[in-house]
């Protein structure tokens, strides 16, 4: 029975990873859609490309942008204050995966955020997700090392506070 979940799970991942890069590669459609905060990219391969330069995070805010009560809280809180940028700028490449219930993404994106929830195992929102990131060339598919999650936290010094102990860990 283990044998058998385990090779389920594995194959779940390969499927998830092949999914969100084929989803990532899809058209430009996305080319008008922006994030709702300042700074944060909405596409994966925009931020692999900047991690890859930078040799930074990828930190993912998994978030119902129009209808979660505590992703707004986590935007008013954090997200949207000066010392946040500031410490994003020199710490983590920003990706949102957004969800929104009133609001149309297109597909391209949806279906790469759809792809990057099933494999992160996203269950509430919000989750921020700090990970690595590579791509197997050959495959052409991404990998990711998660470096830890968290959630809502009521300030910035909480929330990067529990961000900079992941990075603390992160294996160059």
């Amino acid at each position: 029975m283990i044998k058998f979940f385990s090779s389920f799970v594995g194959i779940c991942s390969l499927f998830a990873l092949f999914t969100v890069q084929s989803c990532a590669q899809g058209g430009s459609s996305n080319s008008s859609y922006t994030a709702g905060n300042e700074g944060w990219l909405v596409n994966l391969d925009e931020a692999f490309e900047k991690s890859r330069k930078t040799g930074k995070p990828v930190m993912a805010n998994f978030t119902g942008s129009d209808w979660c009560g505590w992703c707004k809280r986590l935007t008013a809180a954090v997200f949207s204050k000066p010392e946040f940028k500031e410490w994003a700028d020199k710490n983590v490449i920003l990706l949102e995966l957004d969800y929104p219930r009133f609001k149309q993404l297109p597909a391209n994106i949806q279906q790469q955020n759809q792809s990057m929830q099933q494999f992160f195992q996203i269950r509430g929102y919000p989750t921020v997700c700090v990970f690595d990131i590579t791509k197997d060339t050959q495959k052409k598919q991404y990998q990711f090392a998660e470096l830890g999650r968290t959630g809502y936290r009521p300030t910035v010094a909480e929330f990067t506070g529990d961000v900079d102990r992941m990075l603390a860990n992160r294996k160059k």
